[in-house]
């Protein structure tokens, strides 16, 4: 099977969860299918090829945009050029894979002008991230998700939330959403060694890590971690924050910490590398993720592989990867205080950190491996090919 991966980010460019999951399933995909990823380069044209995966990366049109779905729209009209000259010279297509809705207008043009089946994947919502829909910029947005997943043979999702939220939202039926969770390279995490000399670069050897990472943004929820930890550290003072990451509310959550006074135990690292990634969930005690919103939460599996005990709000797909006190902690979403109080448990009984964190090791093993996950993508592909073959439209050349 020849399968075209349409995403505006691959490794290394990450602005989000998509990057990673995307060529998670494209390299296992290739070790029996041909994948071809197109994707964007923020500076020249490119071919990576890896046998039977290839990444096509391709600069967006040179112009400057008068604003970012201007960006968009040049870029899905570089993504499908690329697209259909890919299948001009090395072949059709058998299927079409888009993530998200940045690249739904490149998805819509190769299926039409290639008569090729189109599979959708929504990783978040407009109207789940802002809780609503408020202004035109989020309207369009929204639209253009319900486009695609009309458009779309089939539209997966990550967790059970998501789908009944897209159901709900894009008025979705039952049979037309599926739920396929992510998964995780669990060696990339479990065989990490723990790195006593890099610990040390942020923590005092008698503090205990608790440990965020991701983007700064609200719906993360960073601002509710860091008036937790206030409380944190009044009942537990060998404690340090260190939050990885950026975003734009970077600013705002550095002054929110130097105004509650814990600029000495609240550590920003910026942006960090895989690498660095890696090791720092092998040395953290806890790892805290507080977000308001979180389809599916691929960083608490991250955290899970690691043998670092997750401590997540209880909303979206958190609440069907994190089981309180059998693989982790879970809290009231949105509650600092609730928070603290699981921070607190987790920071002074031991006991019960290194129980939750072996099963939570256990688990990311046995029920999230990539193995498992692409097999049920790879069966999907398989039902919407056949059925197309089964269509006059998708017939014609």
């Amino acid at each position: 099977m020849r399968i075209l991966q349409l995403t505006w980010e691959y490794p290394p460019r990450i602005v989000g969860g998509i990057s990673r999951v995307v060529r998670s399933i494209s390299q296992k995909l290739s070790e029996t299918d041909i994948v071809c990823v197109v994707t964007i380069s923020e500076d020249y044209e490119r071919i990576e090829d890896h046998g039977s995966l290839k990444i096509f990366r391709v600069p967006v049109y040179p112009l400057n945009s008068l604003n970012f779905i201007d960006w968009v729209m040049m870029m899905n009209m570089a993504l499908a050029e690329k697209a259909i000259y890919i299948a001009q010279k090395e072949g059709r297509f058998d299927i079409i894979h888009a993530h998200d809705w940045l690249v739904a207008f490149a998805a819509r043009i190769v299926k039409y002008a290639l008569r090729i089946p189109l599979v959708a994947t929504i990783h978040a919502t407009e109207h789940g991230r802002n809780g609503g829909i408020y202004t035109d910029m989020q309207r369009f947005i929204h639209n253009v998700e319900w486009w695609l997943t009309f458009e779309a043979w089939k539209v997966i999702v990550n967790s059970e939330f998501m789908k009944h939220e897209c159901e709900r939202i894009f008025s979705l039926t039952p049979d037309k959403c599926i739920t396929i969770p992510n998964g995780i390279d669990y060696g990339e995490f479990a065989n990490v060694e723990f790195d006593l000399e890099f610990r040390r670069k942020y923590a005092m050897d008698s503090e205990k890590i608790v440990f965020f990472i991701g983007r700064h943004v609200y719906e993360k929820g960073v601002h509710i971690l860091i008036e937790a930890f206030r409380k944190v550290l009044d009942n537990f003072y060998d404690a340090k924050l260190i939050i990885a990451g950026n975003g734009p509310m970077t600013g705002e959550l550095y002054s929110k910490a130097h105004f509650l006074g814990l600029s000495h135990k609240v550590m920003f690292t910026g942006f960090i590398s895989d690498e660095e990634r890696k090791k720092l969930f092998k040395v953290s005690d806890i790892a805290v993720f507080p977000s308001l919103y979180e389809p599916f939460g691929i960083v608490a599996l991250e955290a899970m592989a690691s043998g670092c005990l997750p401590v997540v709000s209880d909303t979206g797909g958190f609440s069907e990867i994190v089981k309180h006190l059998h693989n982790g902690l879970t809290f009231f979403c949105g509650n600092s205080n609730s928070l603290a109080d699981m921070i607190l448990l987790a920071l002074k009984d031991s006991t019960l950190r290194q129980k939750l964190s072996k099963q939570a090791q256990s688990d990311a093993k046995e029920i999230y491996s990539w193995d498992e996950i692409v097999k049920r993508l790879k069966n999907v592909y398989q039902m919407i090919v056949t059925e197309a073959k089964k269509m006059e439209w998708f017939s014609v050349r």
